[in-house]
């Protein structure tokens, strides 16, 4: 099955120097992950959603200054190719190419909607992350804001003794403290939980002009979505998918089967995530930009992580990805290359970032930092059940064939 039935060629396209106030505006329609950034006919990268949310540069700064470099892909790519692509660049939205020019964009909610019917033999419970990193209605808008971006994620549940009261997005966080401080007293934030988990909000934020440290001392409860969307674990997959397409939101908290008590988290991602499993039989290490690598081929970066991991003790390496992404910057000819390392371990899952002059050296320092991480134990989110061949071919036959 390759993309190019799933892919859309409507796309949001900005200049390099556009001001990013500017492009802010075009993620007003909660559709847009992402939007394509060129230099005159020259394709740049791309910016998104969660990397604009995250960011904190100044809105007259140009949104050249925050070009995401991510792979890109022609019209002929395989559907399975493109869901490693988008979880090992962390990218939902890949730029389809033609002569080196931007033709059209394919997303993860293509995907999901292309193999959704193909889910009905997965349930939950195959998908799902375990580790549920939550809150509290009297968390500050601050710490949460901080342990969103710790973590990784952009979905925070909200539990009060035991009790799922409510869903906080890191969207949510961003739409207030940057738009929302110049609200008055018994404003309405319905308009910014899409993506946080419904669409229902706790009252209004307050008169609370350009007072930012203030908003970020306030409890979550002011801004956190009442209507929590919940899935049991032995729920279908494809039905799981369906309540996101449905409710127009990308994650799920996932409850015990026999009581509602919270266990888990799922999202789009896990669900692609979960398509990318590879066969036994296939090399369990990825590597995103090989080409870029001098001095080292395949076999050198999965010694180098098979090593890395056999300093910890008794850790076996489910899923490595590494994506390798070249910079125009250079230092003496070298070219600046940022390089990003995911482990799954049988005892976590593990990630960082290196950026160094050249792909070899970046590699190494994204390796050190993971080596830091497994050292002191820190993982963000337990590891996925990774089935047996025999458990994968009942699920993904139709995937992972051909």
């Amino acid at each position: 099955m390759d993309i190019s039935e799933i892919l859309s060629t409507k796309f949001t396209e900005f200049d390099i120097g556009t001001p990013l106030s500017k492009v802010a505006g075009a993620f007003e329609n909660q559709e847009l992950d992402a939007v394509v950034v060129t230099d005159g006919d020259e394709y740049r990268g791309v910016v998104s959603r969660r990397q604009l949310a995250s960011s904190s540069n100044q809105p007259s700064a140009k949104v050249g200054s925050q070009v995401q470099h991510v792979p890109t892909v022609d019209r002929t790519e395989d559907v399975r190719e493109v869901a490693r692509l988008m979880i090992g660049s962390d990218a939902k939205t890949l730029p389809v190419l033609d002569d080196d020019r931007v033709v059209g964009v394919v997303t993860g909610d293509a995907v999901l909607e292309a193999v959704r019917p193909f889910l009905d033999a997965a349930t939950v419970d195959d998908a799902y992350t375990a580790e549920l990193i939550s809150a509290t209605p009297k968390t500050t808008i601050g710490k949460a804001l901080n342990m969103l971006r710790e973590a990784g994620v952009a979905h925070l549940p909200v539990v009060d003794e035991n009790e799922l009261v409510g869903m906080l997005s890191l969207y949510d966080v961003i739409e207030f403290t940057t738009r929302g401080g110049s609200k008055s007293q018994g404003g309405s934030s319905s308009g910014s939980g899409g993506r946080g988990g419904g669409r229902q909000n706790r009252g209004g934020f307050g008169s609370r002009e350009g007072d930012s440290d203030r908003m970020l001392d306030l409890p979550i409860r002011n801004l956190m979505s009442d209507a929590v969307v919940t899935v049991k674990r032995s729920a279908p997959l494809d039905e799981a998918v369906g309540m996101m397409f449905d409710r127009e939101i990308s994650s799920l908290v996932v409850t015990a089967d026999d009581n509602d008590e919270p266990v888990g988290i799922i999202t789009k991602t896990d669900v692609i995530e979960a398509l990318t499993w590879e066969r036994e039989d296939r090399n369990a290490v990825q590597v995103f930009g090989l080409d870029l690598l001098e001095g080292m081929d395949y076999d050198d970066v999965s010694a180098l992580i098979e090593s890395m991991a056999s300093k910890y003790g008794d850790m076996s390496v489910i899923k490595a990805s590494i994506e390798l992404q070249e910079h125009k910057e250079q230092s003496r000819g070298v070219p600046l290359v940022l390089a990003r390392i995911r482990l799954v371990t049988d005892r976590g899952y593990f990630t960082a970032d290196g950026e160094g002059y050249g792909a070899s050296h970046a590699l190494r320092l994204a390796a050190n930092a993971v080596e830091r991480q497994l050292l002191k134990g820190k993982t963000y989110g337990q590891s996925k059940k990774h089935p047996d061949r025999d458990e994968q071919e009942q699920l993904y036959g139709w995937w992972l064939g051909g």
